[in-house]
Formats: structure tokens, sequence, C-alpha cells
């Protein structure tokens, strides 16, 4: 292999760690939104809400 294609091979993988270590980070900090309850607030929505419309 020539030292560009090295180069070229080792820079691809750094950055798909990077990618995949952001995606993990979003993915871990975030909930399904079915797992969440049913908040009072999409339940039956504030009078504050149904005066803007």
């Amino acid at each position: 292999m020539n030292r560009n294609k090295v180069i070229f091979l080792v820079l691809a993988v750094l950055f798909l760690v990077i990618i995949l270590a952001i995606s993990w980070d979003m993915a871990r900090q975030t909930t399904f939104p079915g797992a969440k309850g049913n908040l009072k607030e999409r339940m039956a929505p504030s009078t504050e809400t149904n005066e803007n419309e």
C-alpha cells in the first residue's frame, strides 16, 4: 500500500469512530417517546395553548 492510501484509511477509521461515539452518546441521553408516561399536558392541553389558537 502506498502512503496516501494508508493515511486515507487511518483518517476514515478515525472519522467513523468519532461519529459512532457521538451517536452512541446522543442515543444514551435520549428516551424513546413511548417510554414516557402520559403527561397532563398531552392528555388535556392547558388553557394557555388554547388561547393562542
